[in-house]
């Protein structure tokens, strides 16, 4: 039996719906037409997991902005922040389809044409959270990817799927109390390292 796409997550507290947030992302609950419309458009299959959350609250910024990385982004060492997801649609700019939306960041920014765009980041177009279709193809499962513009669109993978991506979403303050977890042992082997180079 097939599992069900955020069976056991609980969203509930999972947006923040702030003023901003409604006017820039929030649209309409998509409609099976429209989704069609817009994966004709942008020429891939939309993730099932990604329709799902839209079919919840169509775009929006997430009260949990951060997603931790094991190298370095333009953005910090440990981590990449996004400002919202983008809805289906055409109406909101930051919607797939809108004036700031996927084709946009491939045409004014030159940001790779190998998927769709559906996080902008608070660098303000200097690097976008990407659905990335190069592996899978145009309707396979992509993979999604942080890609900075600022680091000649280097492409750094945070989730095999959508809906990992989306478990994986955490606050800034649980980054940073994740920092003040080390160990004694860690902090020995730290200055070990220091004394010897």
């Amino acid at each position: 039996m097939e599992q069900k796409i955020f069976h056991d997550f609980d969203f509930s507290d999972f947006w923040d719906d702030s003023e901003y947030s409604i006017n820039e992302y929030v649209g309409e609950f998509p409609t099976d037409e429209l989704i069609i419309s817009v994966e004709k458009e942008l020429d891939y299959k939309l993730p099932a997991s990604y329709i799902e959350l839209m079919k919840l609250h169509n775009g929006g910024t997430p009260k949990n902005c951060c997603f931790p990385t094991r190298e370095s982004t333009s953005w910090a060492e440990d981590h990449c922040a996004i400002t919202g997801i983008m809805g289906i649609g055409r109406k909101k700019a930051s919607s797939l389809c809108g004036s700031l939306g996927s084709q946009f960041m491939i045409d004014e920014w030159g940001y790779p044409n190998t998927g769709i765009f559906i996080c902008d980041c608070p660098s303000a177009g200097h690097d976008m959270i990407m659905l990335d279709y190069e592996k899978c193809g145009k309707y396979g499962e992509p993979e999604v990817v942080h890609v900075d513009q600022e680091w000649d669109y280097k492409k750094t993978l945070l989730a095999k799927d959508f809906e990992t991506f989306i478990r994986g979403l955490v606050s800034e303050e649980n980054l940073k109390n994740d920092k003040n977890e080390i160990s004694d042992e860690d902090d020995l082997e730290e200055e070990w390292f220091s004394d010897d180079f």
